[in-house]
């Protein structure tokens, strides 16, 4: 099943996403401390640079540690933490081969509820409970993946017509929403955070 996807904002890099689960899971895990384009563009990268059209959990999990941190880190670089980041691109790849047989979409395949497929998703490594709730709400309302009750199970980022992740970019346009959102709860936290002091 293929899925359009505009996160990475680069075709040959939204292509991968759109039809592999792997590289969906891999782009949201890195995800963190960079812009969001730059993380969901990693998993085309890597792949490019293992020299593959597409990525393979056991073929990350047994590649060399330091082999794959050096990657990362080629320029460009695929996260601002290269090191770190192999680390754990190379965690959820054995946790997948190890638990699911490789197969990142197991992750998700046959969940009765949306409290079920969270679970699954927060035992990932390098998920935690937001990262979780986010790509619960990616799964539901861009890859088809809608379990009962996934919107509650994905919190605020589940509700209908917010732009609040990843989850609601589908374009440059919503891509920018999304941004404008962040920024407003940034803003938001300082001023909190001023009046308390």
């Amino acid at each position: 099943m293929t899925t359009t996807i505009h996160l990475a904002q680069q075709p040959e890099a939204d292509a991968l996403l759109g039809r592999s689960p792997l590289a969906a899971l891999i782009g949201m895990l890195l995800d963190q401390q960079i812009p969001m384009e730059w993380a969901f563009a990693g998993p085309y990268t890597i792949a490019r640079r293992m020299g593959a059209d597409d990525l393979d959990a056991q073929e990350i999990a047994a590649y060399d540690p330091e082999a794959f941190a050096a990657l990362m880190a080629e320029k460009p670089a695929v996260h601002r933490y290269p090191g770190s980041m192999a680390k754990r691109v190379q965690q959820l790849c054995q946790f997948l081969v190890e638990n699911h047989g490789g197969d990142a979409s197991a992750v998700w395949k046959g969940v009765k509820t949306g409290k079920e497929l969270f679970e699954r998703l927060s035992a990932l490594p390098g998920y935690g409970t937001q990262k979780a709730q986010i790509f619960t709400a990616l799964l539901g309302k861009q890859y088809g993946v809608t379990p009962e009750g996934w919107r509650e199970a994905a919190g605020a980022y589940g509700e209908q017509g917010s732009f609040r992740s990843v989850a609601d970019i589908t374009g440059p346009e919503s891509l920018a929403k999304v941004r404008a959102t962040k920024q407003e709860a940034k803003q938001a936290a300082k001023a909190a955070k001023a009046k308390k002091q």
